[in-house]
């Protein structure tokens, strides 16, 4: 087994590429460490095919005309992940109190297995203890029950299949709230809002065809080679035709830079990579804004000279005349913006961001494809618009190989969306849950993150539900949430595995051993199948065929069902057991609620590619309050939210190439050339002079939010690396601890962890 945390980290640059002999050396080394038993590699050949299982960690889209492998080192890890033959049992708790297991890394709760049992927590003790899932459930029914149903939230993971969602967002809407935080709230929430305000859908327009028809592709702020592999089988396949990609980055990410591909033999021989990115611009932390407006100038005022010389216009006129709003302003912001400005917060120089111009001016068809680079800001919403306005500029949505493509994160939280997961009433056929279950859904705005995070600190949360993820280690503002949680009176856990969050205990708390999705799940009828959908609107099946980790595990629908049947009257309408015998049944059900998006569900379900759910946009219908897509004129170049003081930096919570999201699969992080750490501190080598520190010298950094909080984070190794100017990074979640609750971006209330103010403390 080989080793992972060190006391004597290694930190020197990675030379090769994305993909390549690492991606399998990596593969070689997780299989044995989670000692898998030889059906894992069955497993894998089923990962993301036609009647297999969809990947448990990115959405990236599944394929019709799939490859022999069709999982990336990411998606390997996460099988690996789940199908580990560790256990964590009632034995390891009698063990072990919680106080004892907080001392414990997020990497060893994890990495110590499968739960088996279901658990509530004593507090004499202070360990978990072994309980039967009716003792459970009627406990929890009898916690929830008194509780004002505004005081409670229904936290999901964008893991959960569409099938549970759909049932938990039900569930909580006839309790009587839509207190519906999720995974999005947490990421993509920006999309979601300024996508819906620009073009009138709060998803992309693209689909992955579009890769094939597409002339050049503009990227920003997404780390493709760690947090969607499988993408750059996609982007190889554009280089090779000659596609130009712009890529708008902070760091130099390897996935950006060159790929070799594991699946191709002649390249794996010889060395061979393939180079992604034509241009490569390191912008700064939360200077999108101001780069995207650089380009917009000069795609602007070009076409100003153009008319006024009777030359072919830059600028898709007749596109912008037929179909949008608002250009006018736009417009104007963008002469009016200053150059010097423009260079200054976008840390880019005036010909790099016109040689972008040029690409984006002479190419037909682009796609924009994005990340949590920029919606984890304040004005993260703006960031998104700037986007659209950039794409509009040129006609670039709803035709072929054209439109955003944002990258979404968990393998369902575009899909958890879809189905009813929202605090918002809008999204929500209110009226159609009325009519097909006979009661009054709620119609008041639900808690999202941000406001769960409030209500946990304020004391107005008594009782939060976690169907899968790890919210405690997820969310800003670590030290008070763990200080808060202990006052719930109800705190309940869906999980596959042990992480932080179930170590903070509520006044109750159970936590609940549910199946995996790449597990058998028998129930009434014979074996089940759920659903996901992808980061492109695409509707995919998926069976489990693995057997469970232990035969007292349940799956999330008959988990869900159970907690329902404990808290709601009976309906006539809704037979709760019928839908966990037989989870087609709860397709139709969705298939009744939604009927445009999912007709024929389960004739579908198995569609090669997945079936797509439509989308306005992408048919030039643009569902806003104008019927146009909107233009906005920016109302300032940082995305960031708060001034440039001497001092202060601007810091970037990042993924290590070993994790997905708050999941820790070891403590290599290759392609930054880390190995056996996650306390460091990623700083540009003339920020490491001017402040006096040394390379290796070990820092800490504090919150500089100006709120009178003391908020700090120790031990971080400073590390000097190529980042700009006034930027450090450094390891999420831990890093976690430096971010307020309020600095969140506005309008989506995602927090902003792309730009964090803080400062260096030797």
């Amino acid at each position: 087994m080989a080793k992972q945390r060190s006391d004597k980290p290694e930190i020197k640059p990675f030379p090769g590429p994305a993909g390549g002999w690492g991606s399998v050396r990596s593969l070689a080394e997780i299989l044995p460490r989670e000692r898998v038993k030889p059906d894992a590699i069955r497993q894998l050949a089923r990962q993301n095919k036609p009647d297999g299982f969809v990947c448990v960690s990115c959405a990236w889209p599944k394929p019709a005309d799939h490859h022999p492998a069709e999982f990336c080192e990411e998606g390997a890890k996460a099988t690996a992940w789940e199908l580990t033959t560790l256990r964590t049992t009632p034995e390891f708790f009698a063990q072990h109190t919680l106080a004892e297991l907080r001392g414990w890394t997020d990497y060893d709760l994890e990495q110590h297995g499968r739960l088996t049992h279901p658990l509530r927590y004593d507090a004499a003790t202070d360990k978990y203890v072994a309980c039967g899932w009716e003792e459970a459930f009627d406990a929890i029914g009898a916690a929830l029950r008194p509780l004002d149903p505004k005081s409670v939230a229904f936290y999901s993971s964008g893991r959960t299949s569409l099938e549970a969602s759909y049932m938990y967002g039900l569930m909580a809407r006839m309790f009587g709230n839509q207190n519906l935080p999720d995974s999005s709230n947490m990421c993509h929430e920006s999309t979601s809002v300024g996508l819906k305000a620009a073009i009138g859908v709060p998803v992309g327009t693209t689909r992955l065809e579009d890769f094939e028809k597409c002339d050049a592709i503009f990227f920003f702020g997404q780390n493709v080679g760690s947090n969607a592999p499988r993408m750059l089988h996609d982007l190889r396949s554009a280089r090779k035709r000659g596609v130009e990609i712009v890529t708008f980055n902070p760091l130099k990410e390897r996935g950006l830079e060159r790929f070799t591909d594991p699946q191709n033999p002649v390249e794996m021989l010889t060395g061979g990579e393939t180079a992604i990115s034509t241009q490569y611009h390191q912008v700064k932390a939360g200077g999108d804004i101001a780069a995207m407006l650089g380009i917009a100038k000069f795609l602007i005022e070009w076409d100003d000279a153009a008319f006024a010389v009777g030359d072919p216009r830059v600028l898709d006129v007749e596109f912008i005349a037929q179909h949008t709003q608002d250009f006018d302003a736009f417009a104007a912001a963008a002469r009016g913006a200053e150059w010097a400005a423009i260079e200054r917060e976008s840390g880019l120089a005036r010909s790099a961001l016109e040689a972008a111009a040029r690409v984006y001016a002479r190419s037909k068809a682009v796609m924009a494809i994005y990340g949590m680079g920029l919606t984890q800001h304040v004005k993260g919403v703006e960031n998104v618009r700037m986007v659209v306005n950039l794409l509009l500029l040129r006609g670039n949505i709803g035709k072929p190989g054209a439109g955003p493509t944002p990258v979404r994160g968990h393998s369902n939280v575009q899909g958890q969306r879809t189905v009813g997961i929202t605090e918002k009433t809008e999204l929500v056929p209110v009226d159609k849950l009325k009519e097909l279950y006979d009661f009054d859904p709620p119609t008041e705005k639900g808690l999202d993150t941000v406001e769960t995070c409030r209500g946990v600190i304020d004391g107005s949360v008594k009782a939060v539900i976690g169907l899968g993820g790890n919210f405690l280690r997820a969310v800003p503002e670590t030290g008070a949430m763990e200080a808060a949680w202990p006052r719930l009176d109800l705190s309940v856990q869906i999980a596959t595995k042990l992480n932080r969050n179930h170590l903070f205990a509520g006044k109750v708390t159970y936590l609940l051993p549910c199946l995996g999705r790449i597990e058998a799940d028998l129930q009434e009828s014979g074996p089940q199948a759920v659903s996901t959908e992808d980061s492109t609107s695409c509707i995919h099946g998926s069976r489990g065929k693995s057997t469970p980790a232990s035969p007292h595990l349940l799956s999330e629908p008959r988990i869900v069902a159970e907690i329902a049947k404990r808290i709601l009257p009976p309906n006539p309408r809704l037979d709760w057991d019928s839908w966990v015998a037989d989870y087609g049944r709860i397709r139709d059900a969705i298939e009744a609620t939604y009927p445009a998006i999912f007709k024929d569900f389960n004739a579908r379900l198995f569609t090669p590619g997945g079936f797509w759910k439509g989308n306005k946009a992408s048919e030039r219908l643009w569902q806003t309050p104008s019927g146009r897509a909107e233009f906005l004129a920016p109302t300032g170049l940082s995305a960031t939210g708060f001034a440039d003081e001497e001092g202060r930096f601007r810091l970037m919570t990042l993924r290590s190439n070993d994790q997905f999201n708050t999941t820790i699969y070891g403590y290599h992080d290759r392609f930054r050339g880390v190995k056996g750490t996650r306390d460091v501190l990623f700083i540009n080598r003339e920020d490491m002079t001017a402040t006096g520190l040394a390379d290796g010298q070990i820092v800490a950094l504090v919150s500089d939010a100006g709120d009178g909080v003391l908020r700090r984070r120790e031990g971080l190794i400073v590390t000097p690396y190529d980042i700009p100017r006034g930027c450090l990074g450094a390891y999420y979640p831990e890093a976690n601890v430096l971010m307020p609750v309020e600095h969140h971006a506005e309008e989506s209330h995602v927090p902003a962890a792309k730009s964090v103010p803080v400062r260096i403390r030797a």
